[in-house]
C-alpha cells in the first residue's frame, strides 16, 4: 500500500531549515562585518601604524667618536671607515662551514676565527658579529659577487678608532672595545639607553673610559622602506646623528713621547704636575701597550702576551703602581717636625751610622755616619739616622694625620677611573688591616722605618707628584686633571675645565722656606748635583732608593748580586723653576738601583724640555735610558723640530704641525737602609 506524504507539513520543516540556514548565514555575515568595522575603525591606528612598522624600518644612526687632542692639539684618537665582513648566526645553520665558504672568496686567517670565536661567547646569537675587518675594495667586489650563496652574511660600513702615535699615552688615552654583557645591563638600566641604540663600542680605560658620556656624541636615526626580503629600498627620514665633542687634554704629548723614550725597556712611572692649577703635564707608565690592537678585538696572541707579560705592561703604573717612598718622603718629614714643634731647622743630631731602638739596631746609608746633621744637611745629604730620631718622637698617628692632607694614602680625585688608594700606615689602619688581634698591635719599632719611606708605606706615584706640587706651591692645592677643556663639536666653544682648588694647608711660610732651600741643595751639592750640573734655572729634588726585598742583619747590600727583579727602586721629587714653579714631578724607574743615577737624569730633561724647549740628542738619550747618564750630553735640539715617535696608521695627518714646549716592602729592625 502506496504512503502519502504531507506536503504541506513537509514544505513547513523546508522553510525552517532555510530560515535556520538564513540566520546562520546572516549571524556569520554580521560577525565578519563587525570585525571588519572592529579592524578597520576601531583598531585602525594601531594596525597601520604595525603594517608601515612592516613596511618601514627605524635604523640609528651611530655618531662619530668624539676626537682626543693634546695641549698643542695634537691629534691622539680619532676615527676613519672601513668595510667589515658581518655574520648573524641566529641566521647561519653551519658556522664553521659558511666560514670555510667565506674563506674561498676572501682571506680568512686563523685570528679571524679565533677572535670570531670570543666574540661568539662574549655576545647575543643575534648580533651581527665581524669575521673580517678592514676589507680591501677588491674583497669587496669578490663578495658582493659571491653574496647571494651566503644566508646571514653581510659586508657593513663601520666606523674604528685609530690612536696615530701607538703606544704613545696608551694608559692615559686608553682604548674601546666591543660592550659586554655587564655594561650593556647598565646601559639598558641607565636613562641613556637610547643613545646607545646601534652602538657596539666603549670607551674602556683611561680618558676613553671617563668622559665616555662626551665622546659618544648623539644617536641619531633614519626611516627606511624595505622589501619583504627585509632590504632597504630608499630613505623616507633622517635625523642626523651628533659627534661627540672633543676632549684637549693638559698633557702636552711631546713631553710624554719623551719621557717614555728615556725610559726605554725599563718599567717605572712618572706623573708631572702644574702646581698653579693641576694640569697634569705627562702620565707615563711603562711598558705601555698599542691601543689599536683592541679596536676591532683583540686576537688570542697578542692578548695572551700582554696579560702573561712579567713586565705587565696593562699595569698603569702611574695611577695603581704603589711603591715605598724612600728618601723622597724625608722633606715631608722634616716639615712635619717644623710645624708640630718637634725640631727648629737649626738643631742637630750626631749620626753615628745607625739608631739603635731597643735591642734592634736601625743602620744608615753611609758607613760612620754623617756626623753633626741638621734638617738641611739631613736632606740634602739624605742622613737616615735623623729620621729614624724623628719618626720616633713624632709617632705613627702624628705622621699619618699630617701626610694625609697632603694626599698621601687617599684618592686624589683625578678623572681616570681605577685609582689605587695605595697605604698611609696608623695604628687605626694595622686593626682595620688584620684579623688576628696579635698581628693589629702597632710595635713602636715599625714606626722607625717609616721616617725613611719604608715600612708599610705604599704610594703613587701621582700622590708624591701630589705632593710634591703641594710642596712647590707654599700649601696651595689643586685636583689634578687630565682633561684641561671640552670642545663642542658643532659650536668649537670650548669649556674649560679648571683644577678644583682644594683647601690649602696652614704651613707657615718660613717653615716651607726651609724645606724648599734644602731641596735646591740637592741639586746644588746633593744627590742630584752632577745631573743638574750647568742647568739654566734653579730648581729643587729629593733622591730616593726604595728596597724591594730584605736582606739579612749585618748583610751589606750588592746590587750585583740580587735578581733584577729584587733590586732596589730609583725615586726622584721635584719642582722648578724654584721661585715661581711652573712644573711638580715624582717619578720612579722599577730596580733600577740609587735614584741619582736612574731617576734624577729623566727629571733634569724634562726640565730642559719645559722651561728651555730643548730635546736631548740621540746619544744622551741613549744613555739615559740605560742608566747611563746624569748632565746631558752632547747638542740639545729644538723641542719644536723633534718629530713626534711612534706614528700609526694616519699619523702624519693627525700630528699637526710641531710646537714648541709652553709652558712593600717592609724594612726589619735589622735591616741597613738604602734610601737615597
Amino acid at each position: 500500500m502506496t504512503e502519502l506524504k504531507n506536503v504541506e507539513q513537509e514544505l513547513g520543516r523546508f522553510r525552517t531549515r532555510l530560515l535556520a540556514a538564513a540566520a546562520f548565514v546572516l549571524f556569520a555575515f554580521a560577525l565578519l562585518l563587525s570585525r571588519l568595522v572592529y579592524l578597520q575603525v576601531v583598531k585602525h591606528d594601531e594596525l597601520s601604524t604595525q603594517a608601515e612598522n612592516n613596511r618601514i624600518a627605524v635604523v640609528p644612526i651611530v655618531p662619530n667618536r668624539g676626537l682626543i687632542i693634546d695641549r698643542n692639539g695634537v691629534v691622539l684618537a680619532n676615527n676613519y671607515s672601513a668595510y667589515t665582513l658581518e655574520i648573524m648566526p641566529a641566521k647561519v645553520a653551519d658556522l664553521d662551514a659558511t666560514i670555510d665558504q667565506i674563506a674561498q672568496v676572501i682571506e680568512v686567517q686563523p685570528r679571524d676565527r679565533k677572535r670570531f670565536k670570543r666574540l661568539m661567547e662574549e655576545s647575543k646569537n643575534f648580533e651581527s658579529l665581524p669575521i673580517r675587518t678592514k676589507l680591501t675594495d677588491e674583497e669587496v667586489a669578490r663578495f658582493t659577487v659571491q653574496r647571494f650563496r651566503f644566508t646571514g652574511v653581510d659586508i657593513k660600513a663601520r666606523l674604528f678608532r685609530n690612536y696615530p702615535l701607538g703606544e704613545v699615552g696608551s694608559h692615559l688615552i686608553g682604548y674601546i672595545g666591543r660592550i659586554n654583557e655587564a655594561e650593556k645591563e647598565v646601559i639598558d638600566e641607565s636613562d641613556d639607553a637610547a643613545n646607545y641604540r646601534g652602538t657596539e663600542y666603549i670607551g674602556k680605560l683611561g680618558v676613553e673610559q671617563s668622559y665616555e658620556a662626551e665622546l659618544h656624541g648623539a644617536t641619531g636615526f633614519e626611516e627606511v622602506e624595505t622589501s619583504a626580503g627585509g632590504r632597504a629600498v630608499r630613505r623616507l627620514k633622517s635625523n642626523p646623528s651628533t659627534p661627540g665633542n672633543t676632549l684637549v687634554l693638559s698633557i702636552d704629548i711631546r713631553l710624554q713621547a719623551l719621557v717614555e723614550q728615556l725610559f726605554g725597556d725599563r718599567r717605572g712611572a712618572l706623573v708631572a704636575i702644574d702646581p698653579r692649577n693641576g694640569d697634569v703635564l705627562a702620565f707615563v707608565s711603562k711598558p705601555n701597550f698599542d691601543p689599536n690592537l683592541f679596536v676591532d678585538g683583540i686576537d688570542v696572541e697578542n692578548w695572551k702576551a700582554l696579560n702573561e707579560s712579567e713586565d705587565k705592561p696593562l699595569l698603569n703604573r702611574a695611577l695603581r703602581g704603589a711603591y715605598p717612598p724612600g728618601s723622597t718622603y724625608k722633606p715631608f718629614m722634616a716639615l712635619a717636625a717644623l710645624t708640630l714643634g718637634k725640631r727648629t731647622p737649626q738643631q742637630t743630631i750626631s749620626d753615628p751610622g745607625y739608631f739603635w731602638f731597643g735591642n734592634h739596631k736601625f743602620r744608615d746609608d753611609k758607613e760612620g755616619g754623617h756626623g753633626a746633621v741638621d734638617m738641611y744637611k739631613s736632606i740634602v745629604q739624605s742622613c737616615d739616622t735623623y729620621y729614624y730620631m724623628l719618626a720616633n718622637d713624632l709617632g705613627v698617628d702624628a705622621i699619618h694625620d699630617f701626610m694625609a692632607p697632603l694626599g698621601f694614602g687617599q684618592l686624589t680625585g683625578i678623572d681616570m677611573q681605577g685609582e689605587l688608594r695605595g697605604t698611609l700606615p696608623s695604628t687605626e689602619w694595622k686593626r682595620k688591616m688584620y684579623r688576628q688581634k696579635e698581628q693589629q698591635k702597632w710595635y713602636a719599632g715599625e714606626t722607625i722605618s717609616l721616617g725613611i719611606g719604608q715600612g708599610y708605606n705604599a704610594f703613587t706615584m701621582l700622590q708624591l707628584a701630589q705632593a710634591t706640587a703641594a710642596v712647590a706651591s707654599g700649601g696651595q692645592r689643586f685636583k689634578p686633571h687630565l682633561v684641561q677643556a671640552i670642545e663642542n663639536v658643532e659650536t668649537r666653544a670650548q669649556r674649560r675645565l679648571s683644577g678644583d682648588a682644594l683647601p690649602a694647608l696652614a704651613w707657615r711660610p718660613e717653615d716651607v722656606a726651609v724645606i724648599r732651600q734644602a731641596l735646591h741643595g740637592v741639586t746644588q751639592e746633593g744627590t742630584s748635583a752632577r745631573s743638574f750640573a750647568g742647568a739654566a734655572y734653579a730648581s729643587g729634588g729629593k733622591t730616593g732608593t726604595a728596597q724591594v726585598v730584605e736582606i739579612k742583619a749585618n748583610e751589606k747590600y750588592n746590587a750585583s748580586r740580587v735578581e733584577e727583579r729584587h733590586r732596589d727602586h730609583a725615586l726622584y721629587t721635584a719642582f722648578a723653576p724654584l721661585d715661581a714653579p711652573r712644573i711638580a714631578l715624582a717619578l720612579v724607574v722599577e730596580n733600577a738601583g740609587f735614584g741619582a743615577g736612574a731617576a734624577a737624569p729623566i727629571a733634569r730633561r724634562v726640565f730642559d724640555y719645559l722651561l728651555q724647549g730643548q730635546y736631548p740628542s740621540e746619544e744622551d738619550i741613549i744613555a739615559t735610558r740605560e742608566g747611563l747618564s746624569t748632565a746631558p750630553m752632547g747638542k740639545p735640539r729644538p723641542a719644536a723640530s723633534v718629530p713626534l715617535p711612534g706614528a700609526s696608521f694616519n699619523g702624519a695627518a693627525a700630528a699637526l704641525a710641531p710646537s714648541a714646549a709652553p709652558p712593600v716592602v717592609l724594612t726589619s729592625d735589622a735591616t741597613p737602609s738604602r734610601s737615597r
